[in-house]
Parts: C-alpha cells; structure tokens; sequence
C-alpha cells in the first residue's frame, strides 16, 4: 500500500502562513505576526461561546446599549472583552477602537506599535435566530511615539494607512479571512484539531455580479441616485440578497460577485455602518481581492476620519456595479445642481 495514502496532508496552518508571510514586511520583527494570532486565538474562544449560546444562558439582550444607541446582545459584551483581552495581553496593541465602548481603550502596552479598530461582533440582531454573524478588524501602525499612551492620531488614520484588515465569519463553518496588502486569504476553522486552515488562497472577487445587497425596506429614503441604481439591478434580473449581517453579506458577494450598498437615508443621514471598523477594513480586502469600495462618491479608504465611531454609506463589492453606482449617483449631483442654478 502506499503509504502516502495513509496519512494525506491537512493543510497550511495560519499560524505557519503567518510565518511564512512575515518576510513580505522588511520592517517586520514578529510583532504583526503575533497580533493577527492573538485576534485568530480570541475568535477561537468567540466562535465556542458562540456554538455554546443555545445550550447555556449567553442568549438574548443584555440589557443596556453601546455608544451606537444599540441593544446590546450578551455575546457582543462577551467578544468585546475576549478581543480586548486577547489584544491587551498579547502586547503589541497600544489603543483599541471598540464599536462597544464610547472612548478609546489604552490597553496599558506603551511600547505597543500597532493600533486596532475592532467591531467585536457584527450582526448581533441575528445571535438569537442562528445566523451568521462575524468579527470585523482593521490594523494600523501607529504614529505617536512608542513609550507612552497611543492618541487620537494613532486611531484616526485615513483607510489607505491599514497594514491589515480581516473578518471572520461564525457560520456552517468558521472562516477568517485577512489581508496585509499582498491579497486575500482565507482560513476554515478545523474544530477536532483547534486550528485554521488556509481553504481559499489568493481570494479575487468577480468584476461582476449579478447580486444586490440593501435593505429594501427603507426604500421610501433613498436618493434618486440610489433609488435608480436599484431599478437598474432589478431591469438586470439580478438577485436580492440580503442577511442583515455586514459580514456575511460581504462574504458571499466577495466570493460569488455582487455589490453591498448601505447608503444615506433619512433616518440615517450619514449611513449607519462605521467607517473605522467596518467600511475601511472591508474595502481594504475587497480592494486587495480586485473590487472596489465607495461612500457614492469618494474612495472609501481615502475619507479622512474625524471621530472613532464616524458613520458613512457605502457601496462595495465588484468594480463594475460600484462604477455603475457611482454613475447614478454622480447623475443625481448634476440633476441636483442643475435644480439649484434654475432657482
């Protein structure tokens, strides 16, 4: 018998994929290595708590909201200090950006050179109907100098300064996916063995898609702009899909090729997704996988943040149906300025 047969490989681990990346950043000395392990060990914990939640009572609301003015679910306080945790002792985090917590989080590392943007759990409405949901993160040097506590300029970079950005997903099966500028990975969690294995390398999403992703429901507020975007999609026979998690969205647009759009509205005039640890992490990796990300009219990675829970639309996913949404909404400005030269 061949004894090949008897023991066939499982797979490039994230840990050794990590390793072997290292050498893609000269000023690289381990530190960023160890940081994209401490959040895969912390998403590890997560995704157990998560599989726990059904079974024991970690369930339902918690009964206070975040700094957005949302319900809090039990599990999104119980990633929030998980990822927390795990960023505060591996070390090489100085300040952390939570979409839990109303200030910024000085974890005590001073020498710390890196600065994270974390939404600990994404899609938390969802936690109680066993739907996707997932962790989203965002990476930065930072630029104060090391020995003291990070500032508002360490947290506030522009999305063009990430040095990584990556999600996971709690789903049928548990993947993490991340970048640091040279492509996209993906990982699937092997439970019996405890590790994550690389499953879909050098991800690259189609130019094209024949997937839309909006909450229809608040139809009756979209600009004109969105509004015909829209009507084009559905004049294109393409597929509604839509979850109502960010992460699980973008997800299977990433892969499949379609467009997420979450724009202003009148409730939300801003948009409601956040710029730091939501849009800019996402359109760092859709970017990196040959997509493109938008707020309608400017580059996603090119706003410059103000404050560390800033909102914006956006419109990410394939080049070609952002371009389009674009077009619509450049459309809508010319109608618009037109409207206030006549008056």
């Amino acid at each position: 018998m061949d004894h090949n047969k008897l023991a066939l490989p499982v797979g490039t681990t994230l840990d050794r994929f990590i390793m072997r990346k290292q050498e893609d950043f000269p000023y690289a000395t381990g530190e960023l290595s160890q940081l994209l392990r401490d959040i895969a060990l912390a998403a590890k914990i997560v995704n157990r708590e998560i599989n726990r939640s059904g079974l024991i009572d970690i369930a339902g609301a918690y009964g206070s909201q975040n700094v957005q003015g949302e319900d809090q679910q039990k599990l999104d306080v119980i990633a929030n200090i998980r990822f927390i945790r795990a960023l505060r002792n591996g070390g090489e985090v100085c300040t952390i950006i939570s979409e839990e917590d109303d200030e910024m989080i000085q974890t005590g590392n001073n020498q710390g050179k890196y600065v994270v943007a974390i939404d600990p759990l994404d899609g938390s409405s969802n936690i109680d109907v066993n739907v996707s949901i997932g962790t989203i993160f965002s990476i930065y040097r930072r630029v104060s100098p090391t020995g003291r506590e990070g500032t508002a300029a360490d947290c506030l970079q522009p999305g063009t300064h990430q040095v990584a950005a990556g999600y996971v997903i709690y789903g049928s099966s548990t993947m993490m996916v991340y970048t640091t500028g040279n492509g996209v990975n993906g990982f699937t969690y092997e439970h019996s063995l405890g590790e994550f294995f690389l499953s879909h390398p050098d991800i690259q999403t189609p130019a094209t898609g024949v997937i839309y992703s909006i909450n229809e429901g608040s139809s009756d507020s979209f600009s004109p702009g969105v509004a015909a975007f829209v009507q084009q999609c559905k004049a294109q026979n393409f597929s509604a899909r839509y979850i109502g998690s960010l992460v699980a969205d973008f997800h299977r647009n990433l892969l499949k090729g379609g467009i997420y759009v979450y724009p202003a509205t009148a409730k939300n005039k801003n948009g409601k997704l956040r710029l730091m640890y939501e849009c800019n992490p996402l359109a760092f990796i859709v970017e990196q996988a040959g997509g493109k990300s938008s707020n309608g009219r400017q580059r996603t990675m090119e706003i410059e943040p103000k404050v560390p829970h800033e909102r914006c639309p956006v419109f990410i996913g394939s080049k070609e149906l952002v371009d389009q949404a674009e077009a619509c909404l450049a459309k809508e400005a010319m109608a618009a300025e037109k409207a206030s030269v006549a008056k």
